[in-house]
């Protein structure tokens, strides 16, 4: 049982016997074996037939739509949420102001603490001033979220954090010709950007895929702001692994020469083509207001293979987990972690732990 990645330019998926086959334009094809198969990522344009989406349905087959640029399209899920009374107890917490915050403090943390030690291992080889002069900052900021009970002081200091770990991360990436200047999104307008943003995305229905299969409702979050058709529980559980599965995978992609200047693509993000779209709010500001064109850079087809494909292999690196005193994989982790979530949110475990890298 695996995940597949389909990745077209306008191929066709149909169903054979009891298997799903896609064609691609240029007439190669591919079978995928329901019956061995947890999710389907689909990357660009496919056609698929009503016979192949019934066989999906019959297998409750989680299957993601992602845009060329990794934008999130839509998703057929199955794991109703049934559990009614643990959905109360997530509403029944954002009343209670003192375990919101707890909550919240325990994202943060973590994530911050996995910044700070991927900081570490960079500075490690490299010896820079920046680098030492914001792992200290970062430091002042861990000591800074224990101070303070509120959320907003919360988000500005995890905003803050983010900020210096960026300007970090830039060092740790080799090759002359990705050139990273900070965190840019909506379009991405730099090679590091765009793989980022698409192993953010890739991680981020990983975790929803175990949210969902657990029960929890995903629009209620704590750290993330609610608001209408956002999963912000999503949101706030991705937190503690980004640096860990995202960041250093990044940097080892383009340090390692597994990805090329050829893997990428500049495109225009103004136009209204769906293939490329950036979301409405940033597209109307930028082309009512300034009717400016709006580039950005895009992982070409060969380049989110490579990507999706180092992406899984990371999810089955062996890591060790203290709650279990073992070593397990990424996948594995994120389901004990939104199982011990879980539990906190019902009351049998008193404090959220963050999954933190040693």
């Amino acid at each position: 049982m695996g995940t597949v990645y389909v990745v077209s330019d306008h191929g066709k998926m149909v169903k054979e016997d009891q298997a799903l086959c896609f064609y691609s334009r240029d007439g190669s094809s591919r079978k995928i074996f329901i019956h061995r198969t947890d999710r389907i990522i689909i990357i660009g344009s496919v056609a698929i037939t009503s016979n192949a989406l019934k066989l999906i349905m019959r297998h409750k087959v989680d299957t993601v739509f992602l845009s060329k640029n990794g934008r999130f399209n839509g998703k057929l899920e199955f794991s109703d949420g049934k559990n009614v009374f643990l959905r109360k107890k997530q509403y029944d917490l954002l009343e209670n102001e003192n375990k919101k915050i707890e909550i919240i403090r325990s994202i943060i943390r973590g994530k911050i603490r996995n910044q700070i030690s991927f900081m570490q291992r960079i500075n490690r080889k490299n010896d820079n001033v920046g680098i030492e002069r914001n792992i200290r900052e970062a430091q002042k900021n861990l000591s800074a979220i224990e101070k303070t009970s509120n959320i907003d002081a919360l988000r500005g200091y995890e905003g803050y954090g983010s900020k210096l770990f960026f300007s970090s991360l830039k060092e740790n990436i080799l090759p002359e010709w990705a050139n990273f200047k900070g965190r840019s999104m909506h379009p991405p307008k730099d090679e590091v950007n765009a793989v980022l943003s698409f192993l953010y995305t890739l991680l981020l229905y990983r975790i929803d895929a175990a949210i969902m299969i657990e029960g929890l409702d995903p629009y209620v979050g704590y750290l993330h702001t609610l608001d209408y058709g956002k999963r912000a529980l999503c949101f706030d559980l991705i937190e503690e692994y980004r640096t860990s599965i995202c960041d250093t995978l990044t940097c080892a992609l383009f340090n390692l020469g597994i990805l090329k200047k050829s893997d990428f693509i500049e495109k225009d993000f103004s136009s209204y083509d769906d293939e490329y779209p950036i979301d409405s709010d940033a597209r109307e500001e930028k082309i009512i207001e300034t009717e400016e064109k709006i580039y950005g850079i895009i992982l070409t087809k060969e380049g989110l293979k490579k990507v999706a494909h180092q992406f899984e292999e990371k999810m089955h690196t062996l890591i060790f987990y203290p709650p279990l005193n073992k070593k397990i994989s990424y996948e594995k982790i994120i389901i004990e972690q939104i199982r011990h979530f879980k539990r906190v949110i019902i009351g049998e475990e008193a404090e959220y732990k963050p999954f933190v890298i040693k």
